[in-house]
C-alpha cells in the first residue's frame, strides 16, 4: 500500500517515487466516518472502532440518528451493552417514511436502547482513575442538552461520513470539491477534468454500496464500452438493519403527498411468527399509490427480513406496478409479505 496523489490530468504519483500515466483515472477513495467538532472527541469510538474492540463495554453512549447508528445500538443491546443513543433531530433516520421511523423507535426502545431525541451532546471528559485519554481508553462522562447524560463505558459516535478527499491534488487540477469534500461530478460520473472521473461515497451522492457498484458499471460501459451510460439514482431500495429491519424503495408519504395527489395503504400487526411466542412486536406494511395513475410510488416495510422482501417488491416498483399489479397478485399464506397484496382500502388519501 501507498499514498497517490494526481499530479496532472493523466498522471498518478506514489509516496514510494512511481508515476503512473493513463488516458483515464478513476477515484474511488471512498469516505470515513466524522468525528464531532467538540473538546475531548478523541475519546469516542467511531463505527471502524468497534470491529477492533477487544471486549465489550458494559454501557455506551451512541450519538446519531442514521442508519448507523441505529443498527449498532440494536446490535450492542441485544449483546447486553446497556445502550443510551441520542439524536439531535426530532426522530431518527430522517430521510425514511414517518410511521416507519415511529415504529423503528418503539422497537429500539423495547429491545432495552434508551433513546432519547432532539438531544445532543454537551461536554465530554474523561471519568475514569487515571483519566486515560483517546478512543475507549476509559470511562466517559458526558453532559447532554437533554437528561441523558451520565458516567459511560464508551462512547460512539455515529454522526455521518466524510469523502476521503483530502491530500488528494484535486482541486489544484481544477477537480471540484463541494463544501463537504465531496468530489463535484455529472450524471457520467465525469469531473470538470475530463480525464478524470470518481465513483462511490467519495461523490457524496446515495453512499450505499450497491450503488458505488453501479456507478463503476457505468463508468465502464461509458469510457471502455462505448456506451454512455448515466448513472440513474433513482428508486434506490434501501434497508436498515435494527430488529426488527426496515425496508424501503421509492417516495415517503410525505415526499409524495407534497407531488400529487395519492392514497396511502398500510397495515399494522403482530406477525405470525412472534404472536403465537407472546413477542409483542409489531410490523408494519405500506404503499404509496398515485391517484391518477395508480403507480405504487413507495413501498415501506418495517419487519423482520424486511431487506429480504423490499428487495423483492423493489423489482415491481421499478418496472412501474400499480396497484391492481399488487391486488392481481396471489398471497402467499401465512407470510408477513402477504399483506401487501391484500390491502384493498386505503387508509387515507391527500
Amino acid at each position: 500500500d501507498t499514498r497517490a496523489t494526481l499530479e496532472d490530468a493523466h498522471t498518478v504519483a506514489l509516496a514510494t517515487g512511481e508515476r503512473v500515466s493513463a488516458a483515464h483515472i478513476l477515484v474511488a477513495t471512498g469516505g470515513h466516518p466524522a468525528r464531532p467538532d467538540i473538546a475531548n472527541a478523541g475519546l469516542g469510538l467511531v463505527s471502524d472502532d468497534i470491529f477492533t474492540l477487544d471486549h465489550l463495554p458494559g454501557s455506551i453512549l451512541i450519538q446519531g440518528g442514521g442508519f448507523i447508528a441505529c443498527e449498532m445500538a440494536s446490535i450492542l443491546a441485544g449483546l447486553g451493552v446497556a445502550v443510551t443513543q441520542i439524536h439531535r433531530g426530532p426522530q431518527i433516520l430522517r430521510g425514511f417514511d414517518d410511521e416507519a421511523r415511529d415504529l423503528i423507535a418503539e422497537a429500539l426502545r423495547a429491545r432495552g436502547v434508551d433513546l432519547h431525541c432532539t438531544t445532543d451532546i454537551a461536554t465530554l471528559d474523561p471519568a475514569g482513575a487515571a483519566e486515560a485519554s483517546g478512543p475507549g481508553a476509559g470511562p466517559v462522562r458526558v453532559t447532554t442538552t437533554a437528561a441523558a447524560g451520565g458516567v459511560f463505558d464508551a462512547v460512539l459516535f455515529a454522526t455521518g461520513r466524510r469523502p476521503n478527499t483530502a491530500g488528494l491534488g484535486l482541486a489544484p487540477l481544477g477537480v471540484g470539491i463541494g463544501a463537504r469534500g465531496e468530489i463535484m461530478v455529472d450524471s457520467y460520473s465525469q469531473t470538470a477534468v475530463p480525464s478524470v472521473f470518481a465513483v462511490g461515497d467519495v461523490t457524496d451522492r446515495v453512499n450505499l454500496t450497491p450503488v458505488a457498484i453501479r456507478e463503476g458499471m457505468a463508468f465502464v460501459d461509458t469510457v471502455f464500452r462505448g456506451i454512455p451510460t448515466p448513472v440513474d439514482h433513482d428508486l434506490v431500495p434501501a434497508a436498515v438493519f435494527t430488529q426488527p429491519e426496515l425496508g424501503a424503495i421509492g417516495l415517503t408519504e410525505a415526499e409524495a403527498r407534497a407531488r400529487e395527489p395519492v392514497e396511502v395503504y398500510s397495515t399494522f400487526f403482530r406477525p405470525m411468527r412472534g404472536a403465537f411466542a407472546g413477542a409483542p412486536g409489531r410490523v408494519m406494511m405500506k404503499l404509496i399509490v398515485s391517484r391518477a395513475t395508480r403507480l405504487v410510488l413507495g413501498c415501506h416495510i418495517v419487519a423482520p427480513e424486511a431487506g429480504e422482501m423490499i428487495q423483492l417488491a423493489a423489482i415491481a416498483v421499478r418496472m412501474g406496478a400499480t396497484k391492481e399489479d399488487f391486488d392481481r397478485t396471489v398471497a402467499v399464506h401465512p407470510t408477513m409479505a402477504e399483506e401487501l397484496v391484500t390491502m384493498r382500502t386505503p387508509v387515507r388519501t391527500a
